[in-house]
């Protein structure tokens, strides 16, 4: 199936969301700039029965949010992430998604709801990961902020040791960290098309 393109100018999160509603329609690389550079809401959580509704950054004080959620409601039994445009800090990330796993909590991404970059690994802590109909799930390759990028590293650095096996720990190919790297650059934003979220084992249902 021939993958379509398109050219977004970066606006705002809303736009990201409008991208992800019409992913269906749409599959491929998004001009943008880094969304969690841009987005500047803190991550918010909501409650219902026994789903917490997640929407926002992660940030660094990740696994204490995650904490408190099961401290408060240990009723919950799955997060949903309704748009997740990213993270500040991919190690709270890396751990928060551990901390889903030990937990067996499970994963989903809300009908047409998004998650990008970090908010792609911390779906994959769930035991169970679903993707709602028309959900974005975008990856491109990493960056520090500063000087220090993924495209500037050797394949070998030891720098992409502690990614690979994230993935692997997640049961999750190490072969799709190295497709998020070529898939888009860090200032822009690749949607996965169904097939390629099949093909990288990121929905177990």
């Amino acid at each position: 199936m021939e993958k379509k393109k398109c050219n977004v100018a970066p606006l705002s999160r809303f736009s990201c969301l409008i991208i992800a509603i019409f992913l269906t329609a749409c599959s491929g690389m998004v001009e943008t700039k880094k969304a969690e550079a841009e987005a500047s809401e803190d991550l918010v959580v909501d409650v219902e029965g026994n789903s917490a509704y997640l929407s926002g950054v992660l940030g660094s004080d990740l696994v204490q949010q995650l904490s408190d959620i099961v401290r408060k409601n240990p009723n919950v039994t799955d997060l949903v992430l309704v748009d997740v445009p990213g993270s500040t800090d991919q190690q709270a990330t890396m751990d928060g998604a551990r901390l889903i796993r030990r937990l067996g909590l499970n994963t989903r991404i809300a009908p047409t709801g998004y998650v990008l970059s970090g908010g792609v690994d911390l779906f994959l802590g769930g035991a169970e990961r679903t993707i709602g109909a028309g959900a974005g799930v975008g990856v491109h390759a990493w960056s520090d902020g500063s000087r220090m990028k993924a495209v500037n590293n050797n394949v070998a650095e030891s720098v992409h040791a502690s990614y690979v096996n994230f993935y692997l720990e997640m049961g999750v190919p190490d072969r799709f960290y190295w497709f998020s790297l070529d898939a888009a650059p860090a200032d822009r934003v690749y949607f996965l098309s169904p097939e390629e979220v099949y093909d990288y084992q990121l929905a177990t249902q």
